[in-house]
């Protein structure tokens, strides 16, 4: 048992006094990330890293169950093969950390570290795509990439960061479309059921997607501060890349034709956003799907005969039932405990004493809703404690939902943008527009708020663009972003 020489949780700054010092403070306390003499790259501790693991175990199920299989490319990308389509080189190299020395010879040609591996994968489809039954080939990673940021935050921006980037390639462009969609869709499915975060899925506007796309779809969420993050993208390239890498391949008429690709990604970022999504003042509170421990038993009065071997046995009852549990046996008082609890985001709490132990039963404590209830000590426990973690993801994600509904702003007009944004602070804007990136860009101007996505789900809110005043195309979410 640890010895009781630490400190009771200290104190997070309120998210209503300073929302990024309180993302900072609850970074650093519940010891998801330590900083290192390398600015912009961080250290994911055992307990963040635990909850990328678990992440990537659900993603990574989904995208075998989707056909896709697991690859890994080098690190590094010659100069020569980035180089080969230009509008992805010219989006990338304000980023891109070159790697010119090789011990000490210099080397004849600079080697990029990885910024994104579609230059990679053309190189390897070039060499194993020859013919329709070559294709399609359904390809997943999981690595760490390079991106020089100027201005870091530990999981929102950072310069080394984890990820999966998925890229495939098929023979024409509906079936690499479908894919395209077919993984945002997952993205979403995977935001809004396992991490209770609800998103808005839609394209991005031609001034905003990805390097070499032809087109961008990603996944926006909107965090407790009213600003919002890109969750999750997947980019059709059409045969661009293909064309550039020379990728032909024989059709089934004989003819030489040049195939069709995507790419798909999230990254560690999705831990901010879980962060920021439903944190609160009293640290993290982490969905029970992707949480490290779901259940925490503390034992009440432990010194008292018999407390801590019934604790005992309730942990193995939890963990036989497929629950990450753990139990608290340090000598730590119940308060520290509790306090513990909360900061780490663990979904439930089993407290269990002496006077729980006569009467045969436990309580029970959701980090979300906070209602203590008792339960009895039999063989249902573990449903009772598997139907309280599902009531617990459902309320995290009704509590973010109306926070969305809370501090989303229909608008007609860039004054009405203005004065939401004043009355209500920052959020989503819904407002109509012509299609202009001139417009697209003179919002942002004047309002302060940038385009996020034209929305797959489309309303016509008026007739007009919210800045011309010329017939309107789209319906466009706006807002200001991570």
């Amino acid at each position: 048992m640890a010895k009781n020489n630490q400190k009771m949780v200290e104190e997070i700054t309120s998210m209503q006094v300073d929302f990024a010092k309180w993302y900072t403070d609850v970074v650093k306390k519940a010891e998801l990330v330590s900083y290192t003499s390398v600015k912009g790259c961080m250290v994911i501790r055992p307990y963040g890293y635990a909850i990328w693991e678990n992440m990537q175990r659900i993603l990574d199920r989904k995208f075998k169950e989707t056909g896709h299989e697991n690859v890994n490319m080098p690190m590094f990308i010659p100069e020569s093969l980035l180089q080969k389509e230009k509008d992805h080189v010219e989006g990338f190299a304000p980023e891109v950390a070159w790697v010119t020395h090789g011990g000490s010879e210099k080397l004849e040609e600079r080697l990029c570290v990885r910024p994104t591996s579609e230059t990679l994968f053309c190189e390897h489809y070039a060499d194993i795509v020859h013919s329709y039954r070559d294709l399609p080939k359904l390809y997943n990673q999981w690595v760490s990439v390079v991106r020089w940021e100027k201005t870091t935050r530990p999981f929102l921006r950072s310069r080394e960061f984890l990820w999966q980037e998925g890229h495939t390639i098929h023979a024409t462009a509906e079936e690499a479309m479908e894919e395209t969609v077919r993984m945002l869709n997952v993205y979403a499915d995977f935001c809004e059921q396992e991490l209770a975060m609800p998103v808005i899925k839609g394209q991005k506007t031609d001034s905003d997607k990805f390097a070499g796309a032809v087109s961008t779809y990603c996944i926006e969420a909107l965090m407790h501060d009213g600003k919002a993050l890109q969750a999750g993208t997947s980019h059709y390239f059409g045969d661009g890349f293909a064309k550039a890498f020379d990728i032909e391949y024989t059709d089934k008429e004989n003819k030489r034709r040049h195939p069709h690709q995507t790419s798909w990604g999230v990254t560690t970022r999705l831990i901010g956003a879980i962060i920021m999504t439903h944190g609160d003042d009293s640290g993290l509170v982490l969905p029970p799907a992707v949480a490290p421990v779901q259940v925490m038993v503390v034992p009440v009065a432990m010194h008292k005969p018999g407390v801590l071997e019934k604790a005992q046995e309730l942990l193995t009852q939890l963990k036989s039932a497929g629950i990450r549990a753990k139990l608290d046996d340090s000598d730590n008082s119940p308060g520290w405990k509790f306090a513990q609890c909360e900061m780490q985001g663990i979904p439930v709490r089993v407290e269990i004493g002496p006077r729980d132990i006569e009467n045969g039963q436990c309580v029970l404590v959701p980090r979300v809703g906070g209602e203590k209830q008792t339960a009895q000590l039999d063989e249902t426990l573990g449903d009772t404690v598997k139907a309280l973690l599902k009531e617990v993801r459902d309320r995290m994600y009704q509590k973010a939902l109306e926070n969305r509904r809370q501090h989303t702003y229909d608008c007609t007009t860039m004054d009405e943008i203005v004065k939401a944004l004043e009355e209500h602070g920052d959020g989503f804007v819904r407002a109509m527009w012509c299609g202009d990136e001139a417009c697209e860009d003179r919002v942002k101007e004047v309002t302060g708020v940038g385009s996020r996505c034209i929305p797959d789900e489309q309303e016509q809110l008026s007739d007009v663009c919210v800045c011309c005043g010329k017939p309107a195309k789209k319906l466009l979410y706006w807002g200001k972003a991570y």
